[in-house]
């Protein structure tokens, strides 16, 4: 996600950067994608100094903050909260500080918010959604994550979505039962590199095949061997026979993620969301098969030509940076 108030993403600082370096005079780039011409040579600079990673976005916050609350009443602010166990109007009023002051004071010494609190002794106490470490891997391959997308099957002709409007044929397919397509997703966690195929079941001999292709395939781009693999508490992945075969097969290790916490899944449990919206929901299909005969070009887009803002480059570009 692009700052706020910024005119172009990373994809179109990318863009701007292609098409000055490629020869054309950044005044006129800059004025096709908008832009003044000092922004045009901020961004040919930056890459200049720092590459890829230099088109991402930058903190916004002052080195300085000469109006920041001071020690001794952050002090304040965090006394009050521990003895009042109150929110920021109740410790604005008690020590005099604004309660908007407050609250930031609050949020940056990481004060848990009153509803995950024991009301009788303050303490944490209430699990959260997220989480406390965040962390990418220091090499391609030490670690891929794997999973599972379920879709629903397009009956022929291309059902609702290509027919909206109440016909009689829309209403005869509206009532039949197509059954679901199996999305096998694997994803590298260092360089983001993608694979995907799509199935008619997840059994554990069908994810076995997956996996064993997806690391021939990272092979061919550069990432010779596979060290862990995450996953869920799936029944094919913790009882099948087969995919803890193409484990061993591969050398790598077993990982699960913690019960009942998709988001340790995270970078995997995105990628799916990025594949529904830019893949299989994208355009109307007729039929299952032509939506499964577009995920490959898709893939290849994602893989070599769509900048992924989490790293500030495409994944084939993070596992050979040259």
């Amino acid at each position: 996600m692009s700052h706020i108030n910024a005119r172009l993403n990373v994809r179109g600082r990318a863009l701007l950067v292609e098409r000055v370096l490629g020869g054309r005079p950044a005044a006129h780039v800059a004025k096709e994608l908008g832009i003044s011409r000092q922004c045009a040579y901020r961004w040919v600079r930056r890459y200049r100094a720092e590459g890829v990673a230099g088109l991402s976005d930058r903190s916004s916050r002052l080195h300085v903050m000469p109006t920041q609350t001071s020690p001794d009443r952050e002090a304040a602010v965090l006394e009050a909260r521990t003895r009042l166990r109150t929110g920021p109007a109740r410790i604005a009023a008690d020590t005099g500080v604004p309660a908007r002051a407050v609250s930031r004071v609050l949020a940056r010494h990481h004060v848990p918010a009153l509803w995950e609190c024991d009301p009788l002794t303050g303490e944490k106490i209430r699990a959260t959604r997220a989480t406390a470490n965040r962390y990418e891997r220091a090499r391609p391959g030490e670690m891929v994550h794997i999973d599972v997308k379920k879709l629903g099957r397009i009956p022929d002709g291309g059902g609702w979505r290509a027919q909206p409007g109440q016909t009689r044929t829309n209403h005869t397919a509206g009532h039949v039962r197509v059954g679901y397509d199996y999305v096998h997703a694997v994803i590298d966690d260092r360089t983001r590199l993608a694979y995907a195929e799509v199935h008619p079941d997840e059994k554990g001999v069908t994810a076995a095949g997956v996996l064993l292709r997806a690391a021939a395939f990272f092979a061919s781009c550069g990432i010779p061997t596979i060290e862990r693999v995450l996953f869920d508490n799936a029944f094919a992945y913790r009882k099948s026979r087969a995919f803890k075969d193409a484990v061993t097969t591969l050398g790598a290790q077993q990982r699960f993620i913690k019960p009942h916490c998709p988001w340790t899944n995270g970078k995997v449990e995105r990628f799916n969301r990025t594949l529904q919206a830019e893949w299989a929901y994208r355009q109307v299909f007729t039929n299952s098969a032509e939506r499964t005969h577009a995920l490959d070009p898709w893939l290849k887009c994602y893989n070599t030509e769509r900048i992924h803002t989490g790293i500030g480059s495409t994944p084939l570009q993070r596992v050979s940076p040259t």
